[in-house]
C-alpha cells in the first residue's frame, strides 16, 4: 500500500494531542512540551522522507519487473533467438532438446524437483545434464 501522507499526519496528531494531554497531567511545563513535539515533527518528517522515497524506488522496482516479465523467454526457440554469442549458440544447439528445456525451466525459476517431472527424468539426471552442459561452457568460456 502507498504512504498516504495525510493519513500518517492526521495519526501523528492524533498521538500526539494524546501524549501532550498526558504530560500536561504529570506537571511537565509547556517549554518542555513544545521541545519534545519540535524533536517528535522533526522525526516524523524524516520517516515521511524515507516512506515517500521507499515508495517511489518500489514503484521503480514494480515497473522494472514488469518490463522484465514481458521480455521473459517462454520457448527454448526464443532462447536460441535471445543469444548474441555465436560459441555460446553453436554449444547449446548442438545439445539435446531435454537439456535447453531444463534450462529454460531454471531460467524461470522453477526447482530440479518441480523440472523432474515435467521433463520426465530424476532430479539426478536433471544434475547430470546441467554438470555437462557447464563443462562445455567452461570449453568455450
Amino acid at each position: 500500500m502507498a504512504y498516504n501522507h495525510g493519513r500518517e499526519d492526521r495519526k501523528w496528531r492524533i498521538w500526539k494531542e494524546a501524549e501532550e494531554k498526558l504530560l500536561r497531567e504529570c506537571g511537565v511545563d509547556e517549554a518542555t512540551i513544545e521541545q519534545i513535539r519540535i524533536a517528535d515533527r522533526a522525526d516524523f518528517n524524516s520517516n515521511r522522507r524515507f516512506y515517500r522515497w521507499t515508495n517511489d524506488v518500489a514503484e521503480y522496482l514494480e515497473d522494472m519487473a514488469d518490463r522484465e516479465w514481458q521480455t521473459e523467454v517462454g520457448t527454448v526457440a526464443e532462447l536460441l533467438d535471445e543469444i548474441e554469442s555465436e560459441n555460446l549458440y553453436q554449444v547449446l544447439v548442438a545439445v539435446d532438446g531435454r537439456t535447453l528445456k531444463i534450462v529454460l525451466l531454471k531460467m524461470q525459476g522453477y526447482s530440479t524437483k518441480e523440472i523432474a517431472p515435467l521433463v520426465h527424468l530424476t532430479t539426478g539426471a536433471i544434475y547430470a545434464r546441467l554438470d555437462h552442459l557447464r563443462k562445455k561452457l567452461r570449453k568455450i568460456l
